[in-house]
């Protein structure tokens, strides 16, 4: 018996699961596992090896070797291979997305849509060929031609997050694929058969073994692969606390680094606002997916007394509509958080911002979804008349309980937002040219709407954070994406005649003179 047979034992129901390396299954040298839940029933369905550094290793060096021969593989190869993942992807959208939500919590619908923006990422990939070009001058002095072409680095790796379990991976490896990297991945431990369902529709897409890799774990896997010696790039999407680390730890070790953290994003509802509108924007930018997005809306921003009673209000009506439920519930708004400490970290927040002063509009701790059941539910919570200074305000809350700041004027949301420490998202609602040419032009965040309630750009544009939602220059999607999985060099040339053999030894510095 194996060591994953003991720890199953008789409980047939849960699945043992592995990683992926080489173009094949590995159940690696681990004696650490871990159990992955379905959160809307609160069962472990899984176990989890935890990688090694050793296993880290196998994976590292199996990506090396396979490098070297993607590499030199033509880019339209490479992008065959991508319609062909791509095709695939889109046929199993269906299983795909169940897997996504058993394992996540989030509805069908949701993980459709998610599957979806995966889909504009590989769109934006085929078009490699194009973003690889580099530059071409000829004759730019002494018959000399100068041009520069793209490298790949070798090998990257992407450390993913639990809540876009297809999304994010995909977004960050297409691009480091096609570009001729190898790339280990290591997703959450919380969703680690999404991973492993992209790994298998690679592999019928002809990558070639070893290209691909993924190795589940923990910190004991990231640390062993952001200090790799032979690991090039690091993209990674979490936490702020663990982004800084990533960020500071890997570029210790000469590492390439984009990693992005979390949001506090605001949405300021001007008083020329279609307020039914705005309510209805904010009510699925803030509480889709249990809120558990980094670019979900987190604090409505009514500007005005006035505006602010009458956005409370009809926003107010419309939670109390929301329904939680289960990912299958074809019925449900949104499903539940990840884990039980997901849940209790939520309901913590919710306490204190009340001991604070905060007034609680709609209380969704305690879900009729949740009473006969051991999932991980909480319904949809609004706070009113919330301060700067509460902890609910400066703190991320990562699930669904939203809040409302009063502000006397656009001056002072302005100011709100550049004094917050995050720089993700933010958005605001206006029928004022005006307004908005004011806020777009003075707001410091990365990633900015008008009349937009989740204003994350397509994938042929960039999409990152400002301040501490992001650390490292690089970002995710867009052209800013070759940029990061490549290097650039830049080559002279000149080919001699015999007649300048007699011309002799030349010691000022070159230029462009002939």
């Amino acid at each position: 018996m194996n060591k994953l047979d003991h720890i199953v034992g008789e409980n047939k129901s849960v699945e043992k699961l592995h990683h992926f390396i080489g173009g094949a299954k590995s159940e690696g040298k681990t004696e650490r596992f871990g159990p992955v839940y379905n959160p809307s029933t609160g069962e472990e369905i899984a176990v989890c090896p935890y990688a090694t550094a050793a296993d880290v290793n196998e994976a590292v060096e199996v990506a090396d070797k396979a490098f070297h021969a993607w590499r030199k593989t033509p880019v339209a190869k490479r992008v065959e291979v991508l319609f062909k993942f791509r095709t695939l992807l889109i046929d199993a959208t269906e299983e795909l997305a169940i897997t996504i939500g058993r394992e996540n919590g989030k509805t069908i619908s949701d993980a459709k849509g998610e599957i979806s923006r995966a889909i504009e990422a590989v769109d934006f990939a085929i078009n490699a060929p194009h973003l690889l070009k580099g530059e071409h001058s000829s004759d730019v002095g002494g018959n000399i031609n100068s041009f520069s072409i793209k490298q790949p680095l070798g090998v990257v790796t992407c450390i993913s997050p639990f809540n876009f379990p297809v999304m994010v991976p995909v977004a960050m490896t297409t691009m480091a694929l096609v570009c001729g990297n190898s790339v280990v991945l290591k997703p959450s431990e919380r969703v680690p058969n999404s991973a492993l369902f992209i790994s298998e529709l690679w592999e019928k897409a002809g990558l070639p073994a070893g290209v691909w890799s993924v190795v589940n774990g923990d910190k004991e896997a990231v640390d062993a692969l952001i200090t790799h010696p032979k690991v090039m790039a690091v993209s990674f999407v979490g936490s702020t606390k663990v982004a800084e680390y990533i960020y500071e730890e890997a570029s210790r070790h000469h590492k390439r680094v984009a990693a992005f953290g979390g949001g506090k994003n605001h949405m300021i509802i001007m008083p020329d606002a279609d307020i039914d509108f705005a309510v209805n924007s904010f009510l699925g930018a803030a509480y889709g997916a249990a809120s558990q997005r980094c670019m979900a809306l987190s604090v409505a921003m009514p500007v005005g007394e006035n505006t602010a009673e009458v956005f409370v209000e009809k926003l107010r009506k419309r939670v109390e509509e929301l329904k939680v439920g289960s990912y299958d519930n074809e019925e449900a708004d949104f499903g539940p958080v990840i884990t039980q400490q997901s849940k209790d970290n939520v309901l913590k927040s919710i306490e204190d911002s009340l001991r604070e002063g905060a007034k609680l509009c709609v209380d969704g701790r305690d879900p009729d979804a949740g009473k006969n059941n051991n999932g991980y539910y909480l319904g949809a919570t609004l706070l009113d008349n919330v301060t700067p200074e509460m902890e609910i305000y400066r703190e991320e809350v990562f699930g669904p309980a939203r809040i409302v700041v009063r502000v006397n004027n656009l001056s002072e949301a302005i100011d709100l937002v550049n004094d917050h420490e995050f720089g993700n998202g933010v958005t605001i609602f206006t029928q004022s040219g005006p307004a908005a040419r004011e806020f777009t032009e003075k707001v410091e965040v990365g990633m900015v709407g008008v009349n937009v309630p989740i204003p994350i750009p397509v994938g042929y544009h960039n999409f990152g954070g400002w301040k501490r939602s992001k650390f490292g220059e690089s970002h995710m999607f867009g052209p800013d994406t070759v940029r990061f999985f490549t290097k650039i060099k830049t080559i002279s040339e000149r080919w001699p005649e015999n007649t300048d053999n007699k011309k002799g030894a030349a010691f000022d510095f070159p230029s462009n003179r002939n």
